[in-house]
């Protein structure tokens, strides 16, 4: 990751045929750092109609996370530039996609728990580049991430602006109604997946109608989303699907920035030039946004999602938005329900890496193989045990291929620990120049033997074969020094493993106990005598037979 953080871009709209794209791997970057994956994620979202002040408020946000909270002066001196995502003034639109801060905040709460907060910027809405779909999607990948979503808005909440919001949300809004009339389960499952929705009107000029701040604001908006009889059924319709279908809503009037700020080329941020009644609302609006006990965690199906798992509904979610039209609801269930089974694996996976990690990894000495077996079948069951008592959707078929997946993919985790491990031993790691020294000192003493008593011709083929196997000898060391003709070495590592096969059992044999030897002498005799001469069955040779099964069962003993 860079060293200093800054915005990322995660999401990306080719202008050609306006299709998505997601960078996997800038995203990964940022959620899956050590300090933060298995953290609780909280995500804030801003989107709205471009050129209406979204990276601006964010920049905001950014100064306060990076300043002592609770101190008063945060918003920082009147001379100062507002830094942080990238904006300017003007007419035409800067933030393209989706972008998030790199750096994700930690920030305790109350009860002693830490939770990772993610700074997510939008694409503006309307421009002239983008399709009335582009604007859709991009808010709604966004509201299905995010656990706040602040909708930004200018001076009013205009009737077209909730047309827009159903638009965005046609399947999980619009569509999703329907069906949860039907099914409870789509209605209970999508109530966690969106979840606080904050509209935050800009340019408020109606104080004397509505007070600045959440107090005016909640006000005027149980005004505007009031469903009256005398409305038309399609209007209605669209306010009673926001309150179905959002934990939360809640509205902030913020007043005009000042005339300077709107107008002057050459402004940067600077507070000197910004409108004290919007400074004063500043003040109030993000530290209560953003305090430590009011961050509502992102929440899919009543489990709590962390950095990791964030990444995973992500990869599902830009998928579905791929094709021409937008998603039904069902392929929508389906890509949560893969996104969260996925999750889940993740989750199994890395607990039982952290497990194994504790045992054989890095630096750790080597462990015997039959006691790193023990573990690893114990961190294996512990792991699937973590798997099937996390809260999934899809049904029990539908886990169950994940979960297949996931044994599969701890089986090849155990196999690279396993390997890591055998490296760790030192008569592995050089058995194959032990077996080729020891091969070379008794070919060497051999050709002695041989060429003393006159056996020249044998002696030479010890020689030659003396000087195969150094030579086998130095290009094992060149190999292994080098890197290179992995092959070659590996034909050496081989052809040494089968003189020690073939060695082995001679030296065990060397060294079997006398009374071992004995018996195995005796049992031979024995069993080839009952072949070759069988025992008639007469009193004598029968007491005779029970002399010797004592005799051999005396051995044994």
């Amino acid at each position: 990751m860079r060293d200093e953080p800054g915005p990322v871009q995660i999401v990306t709209v080719c202008k050609e045929d306006h299709s998505f794209e997601l960078d996997t791997e800038a995203l990964a970057q940022v959620l899956l750092a050590p300090e933060v994956r298995d953290k609780n994620v909280v995500v804030l979202s801003v989107a709205g109609a471009f050129r209406k002040g979204k990276s601006f408020l964010l920049d905001f946000m950014l100064r306060y996370m990076y300043r002592k909270q609770g101190d008063e002066n945060w918003l920082g001196e009147d001379d100062e530039p507002l830094t942080g995502f990238s904006w300017r003034g003007g007419s035409e639109p800067e933030t393209t996609g989706i972008q998030v801060w790199s750096e994700v905040f930690l920030v305790p709460r109350s009860d002693g728990t830490e939770v990772a907060v993610v700074l997510m910027d939008t694409q503006g809405a309307f421009d002239a580049q983008s399709t009335v779909k582009d604007c859709a999607t991009i808010f709604a990948l966004s509201t299905m991430t995010s656990s706040i979503q602040i909708y930004n808005l200018s001076q009013n909440i205009q009737e077209d602006d909730l047309q827009q919001l159903q638009r965005s949300h046609k399947c999980i809004v619009f569509v999703l109604f329907d069906l949860s009339n039907k099914n409870d389960l789509f209605l209970k499952i999508f109530s966690f997946l969106l979840q606080s929705l904050m509209f935050l009107i800009r340019d408020w000029s109606f104080p004397y109608e509505y007070t600045y701040g959440f107090k005016g604001g909640n006000e005027f908006l149980d005004k505007r989303l009031q469903v009256k009889e005398t409305q038309h059924e399609e209007l209605q319709t669209v306010r009673e699907h926001i309150h179905s279908c959002f934990t939360k809503i809640s509205c902030f009037l913020l007043p005009h920035p000042g005339l300077k700020v709107a107008t002057s080329p050459a402004f940067q941020g600077q507070l000197s030039e910004v409108g004290p009644d919007f400074k004063e609302q500043l003040k109030s609006l993000i530290p209560k946004l953003l305090h430590p006990d009011r961050l509502a965690e992102k929440e899919i199906n009543g489990n709590k999602v962390t950095c990791r798992g964030l990444l995973e509904f992500f990869k599902a979610y830009i998928k579905i938005y791929q094709g021409e039209d937008l998603p039904q609801p069902k392929t929508m269930l389906m890509a949560t329900a893969e996104a969260n089974n996925l999750a889940a694996v993740a989750t199994a996976k890395d607990q039982y890496y952290k497990s194994m990690e504790k045992v054989c990894g890095g630096d750790l000495p080597y462990v015997n193989p039959e006691s790193l077996e023990e573990k690893h079948h114990f961190n294996f069951r512990e792991a699937l045990h973590t798997f099937s008592s996390t809260k999934k959707m899809g049904g029990q078929e539908f886990c169950d291929r994940y979960q297949t997946q996931l044994e599969k993919e701890l089986e090849e985790m155990w196999v690279s620990f396993s390997k890591h491990n055998e490296s760790k031993n030192l008569f592995s790691a050089f058995r194959t120049p032990a077996v080729l020294f020891v091969l070379v000192c008794l070919l060497y003493v051999l050709s002695g033997v041989l060429l003393f008593v006159g056996l020249s011709t044998f002696a030479l083929v010890c020689d030659c074969t003396l000087g195969v196997v150094m030579m086998a000898m130095l290009t094992w060391a060149f190999i292994r020094y080098s890197g290179r003709y992995r092959t070659v070495g590996g034909a050496i590592d081989q052809a040494a493993g089968v003189v020690l096969e073939q060695v082995r059992p001679v030296c065990v044999g060397s060294c079997l106990p006398a009374r071992a030897s004995q018996l195995l002498v005796y049992d031979i005799v024995v069993k080839f005598a009952s072949v070759h001469a069988p025992i008639k069955a007469t009193r004598g040779s029968h007491r005779c037979w029970k002399e010797q099964q004592k005799q051999h069962s005396a051995i044994r003993e």
